[in-house]
């Protein structure tokens, strides 16, 4: 597996922070664990302290009372209690008290004299040392030493150790200067427990650890799945498959992705669609005037040279359909390049003045119709955005309501503002469209009527490109219509400066 595959990246991400969480996990137990035990077994050793100082306590007063049993008294009495205690460990700590630690008793008879040692039960792991048992017997007051223990964390790794808690406490024995008594507590049965938590936590965190690096496997090889299907589909479009889709199950974000996809492809393959249909359109509306050009060159070929009316009649068929071809590619012309030009100009400018420049225009043109014409009101209602484009589609609209309007009806082209835009709208009182063919009248070389097209001379291609205008000028353009009754556009146009 390389390891600048998202698969093998994700794998030693999940690893080192499954290691990372679980270690930190079984780290920090641990050390509770082990902080419980420590606390226990300063516990117990203050408990084996304070026992021991009863025990001694009341070894001084036996002893005090076989002395006075043998007939001794004040200082003979003394002495013989020091000889008592100090010769031999009291019973009590025979018969107990040394299963839970060890003992020394450690004497001065005179002032001066260094601690020596009386007596010793148990197994002192080692001596604690003088300078805590001189601080006992100099003040009077217990003094606790724990010494040897290792840091908490190493007992994950290796033998648990505790260290050795010891308290030297001052013990008042008749006929000595001083005296100790050193009470060692090795805590072996809490380094029992810390040790007997280790295997199972190991075993717990490899379990954890396992796990995790399992479920994020499979949570990777799930998203690897889903981008080894985005790649694929990818592919497939790259080729020209327009038909395969992503699987949108699910409600998270692989799913958005893939709908958006989805989405994006449906539109590649409208377009594609629209593209070959365009073509199509295009070679069959440029096929007809050749093909009628051709036929007449056969004719003259043929006849012309013989009848004059038949090369008259020949030459100018030649002639309108020649024209007509130069019409369908002036028209693919400004389609292409409306659709190219990506920059519009945003100029401040008055719509009025632009809308009655289009109806004296189509006014000259159709001067033969007798149309009522109906303009803007005076004065002047400025927006920003590129005059001379807007002219361009409004033309159209109008020469489009001026094409299918009876002679003697009625086209208008007016303005008003509504907040923020300016609406435009192009009414006609012509022969109208059919309520089904409303959807469509803004694609490529749609026609409602093709009879009536061809009679007016149109190629489909008017309101596409003045559709195109008005959606780059950031307007929108709707179209209702009544058959007998008229059409309506109604344009509406950003009055501020567009981005």
């Amino acid at each position: 597996m390389r390891f600048s595959t998202i698969r093998a990246r994700v794998a030693i991400v999940s690893a080192v922070f499954a290691l990372a969480l679980i270690g930190s996990v079984a780290v920090g137990t641990y050390v509770l664990v082990a902080r419980g035990m420590r606390a226990a077994a300063v516990e117990t050793a203050g408990r084996l302290a304070s026992a021991s100082d009863r025990a001694m306590q009341n070894a001084i007063d036996a002893a005090y009372e076989r002395a006075n049993r043998a007939g001794l008294e004040g200082e003979a009495a003394r002495a013989d209690v020091a000889r008592q205690i100090t010769a031999e460990p009291p019973a009590a700590f025979e018969q107990g008290l040394v299963y839970e630690g060890s003992f020394s008793l450690h004497v001065a008879e005179h002032p001066g004299d260094d601690l020596g040692l009386a007596w010793s039960i148990g197994d002192p792991p080692h001596d604690p040392g003088d300078r805590s048992r001189v601080e006992a017997a100099r003040t009077g007051t217990p003094v606790r030493a724990f010494p040897g223990a290792q840091p908490l964390i190493v007992g994950m790794f290796v033998k648990a150790d505790l260290g050795v808690y010891t308290t030297h406490l001052p013990i008042e024995i008749p006929g000595l200067y001083a005296a100790v008594l050193d009470v060692s507590y090795v805590p072996a049965a809490q380094e029992e427990i810390l040790d007997g938590t280790r295997l199972p936590m190991y075993i717990l965190g490899s379990i954890g650890l396992l796990g995790s690096l399992l479920i994020a496997a499979g949570a990777t090889r799930w998203a690897i799945s889903l981008i080894e299907d985005l790649r694929r589909t990818a592919d497939s479009v790259d080729v020209g498959m327009l038909d395969i889709r992503l699987p949108e199950e699910g409600d998270n974000e692989v799913a958005d992705l893939a709908r958006s996809l989805n989405r994006l492809i449906d539109n590649l393959q409208r377009r594609n669609e629209a593209q070959t249909r365009f073509i199509a359109d295009a070679s069959h509306e440029l096929a007809t005037p050749v093909a009628g050009i051709r036929g007449y060159v056969n004719i003259l070929r043929a006849w012309g040279a013989e009848d004059p009316a038949l090369q008259e009649e020949a030459v100018s068929a030649i002639d309108r359909e020649s024209r007509r071809m130069a019409r369908l590619c002036s028209d693919l012309l400004s389609l292409i390049r409306s659709e190219e030009q990506v920059e519009f100009r945003q100029i401040r400018y008055d719509i009025n003045a632009v809308c009655r420049e289009v109806l004296a225009n189509a006014a000259t043109r159709y001067l033969d119709k007798g149309l009522e014409y109906t303009g803007p009101g005076d004065g002047s209602l400025w927006l920003h955005g590129d005059p001379d484009r807007i002219e361009e589609a409004l033309g159209i609209l109008v020469d489009n309501a001026c094409k299918y309007t009876p002679e003697g009806g009625r086209v208008s082209l007016t303005t008003r503002r509504s907040r923020d835009r300016i609406i435009v709208t192009v009414a006609d009182s012509g022969v109208g469209i059919p309520e089904a063919d409303l959807p469509n009248v803004f694609e490529r070389f749609y026609r409602s009527d093709l009879s009536r097209s061809q009679e007016t001379g149109g190629f489909g291609l008017g309101l596409a490109i003045a559709k195109h205008i008005i959606d780059v000028s950031g307007g929108t353009v709707t179209v209702r219509s009544v058959i007998g009754q008229g059409t309506t556009f109604e344009v509406s146009l950003p009055r501020q400066r567009g981005k």
